[in-house]
């Protein structure tokens, strides 16, 4: 009863706030012929319903994009039988809010868009491994792995470890870059500074290895953190970094490419065991084609947002030798291969 009261309230937050914000929220009142995918056991032949999607990014970035394009092809593929609602801008929350909402089932979102290092702290020790630092030596390396035979292992990690989610498929945002407040030159620049960084020890281990201190700060805080001070520089890849605003409160960037933006679509185990195995294979098939329009949109997107930052006035730095950073990193990539030294070897071994 608790619970149930508590769920009423929040949801009630979450319309008020989403209205003052000029955003639409949900339509959850009762239609004829719709239904949310919590109304049923299992969806009748013919029936719609409504899947909940979440992304933290706003829609102008490549996975918003992506995304968008993941709702089309599932309501086209359907009939118009399955709704996505696809709530951008984490008006549901960060990623990691998400990611709790939907372990074990029970919560109000049924689809979420989130970086794969996510899943780090939840037991994800494969997913750990698409986050170390230049793994991915190019887009076309990372690509021959997110379309392989090992991708789909990992997928089924979090849902092999009981965690209630399971992986549909995976996507890339580009390469992830360092900004700053302060103007940069090298990686010497980094050295005292606070770094913000997510709740995965990947992260932690990174900015330590550069001689930063590593910051925690929620993606939807990470402004104002700057603003502030709080912070002096977090990473993202190059058409988050411009959507989110960031270059008004750090102008520096550095091309250093630490790591790719893997990102995975996950659904949760109750919403999938309530679908039928037609509408499984539609959301499967969706997601194959939303990879493929990942892969033709990206380097075009990021070509095209970098220019946009230099005529802005942001200050590009380009990494013509990354073997230094490489060095400094090296640590950090054998403290999380323990007991995986095969398994990276394959990834690796793919470029």
């Amino acid at each position: 009863m608790r619970r149930k009261l508590l769920a009423t309230l929040v949801a009630a937050t979450m319309v008020f706030s989403m209205t003052a914000c000029g955003v639409t929220a949900p339509d959850t009142s009762s239609t004829t012929g719709t239904a949310s995918i919590d109304d049923a056991k299992t969806p009748t032949s013919g029936e719609t319903i409504t899947l909940v999607m979440a992304e933290v990014n706003p829609l102008d970035t490549v996975v918003g994009m992506v995304d968008s394009k993941f709702k089309e092809e599932v309501e086209t593929r359907s009939n118009g039988t399955i709704k996505i609602d696809l709530q951008a801008g984490g008006v549901l929350g960060s990623e990691n809010d998400v990611v709790d909402g939907m372990l074990g089932g029970g919560g109000t979102v049924d689809i979420s868009r989130i970086s794969a290092f996510i899943l780090t702290p939840y037991g994800g020790e494969k997913s750990k491994l698409l986050s170390l630092p230049y793994t991915f030596v190019s887009r076309e390396h990372y690509w021959k792995f997110a379309t392989s035979k090992l991708a789909d292992d990992f997928l089924m990690e979090p849902y092999e470890n009981g965690n209630g989610i399971r992986g549909l498929f995976y996507g890339e945002e580009g390469f992830r870059h360092f900004f700053t407040k302060e103007e940069i030159t090298g990686i010497d620049s980094f050295k005292g500074m606070k770094l913000r960084v997510s709740n995965d020890p990947v992260m932690n281990g990174l900015a330590e290895s550069l001689g930063a201190n590593p910051t925690v700060v929620s993606f939807g805080e990470l402004y104002s953190a700057l603003q502030t001070g709080v912070v002096d520089g977090a990473e993202q890849p190059i058409t988050n970094y411009k959507s989110n605003a960031f270059p008004e409160v750090a102008p520096y960037m550095i091309l250093d490419g630490h790591t790719i933006g893997a990102t995975e679509m996950i659904i949760s185990d109750d919403t999938w065991n309530k679908l039928t195995e037609e509408q499984q294979n539609i959301l499967i098939e969706a997601g194959k084609a939303a990879q493929e329009y990942n892969q033709t949109i990206a380097d075009e997107q990021e070509a095209k947002t970098l220019e946009e930052l230099k005529k802005d006035g942001v200050t590009i730095i380009d990494v013509e030798d990354k073997t230094p950073w490489q060095k400094a990193v090296q640590s950090v990539i054998d403290d999380n291969i323990k007991g995986q030294e095969e398994l990276y070897k394959q990834i690796v071994d793919m470029k």
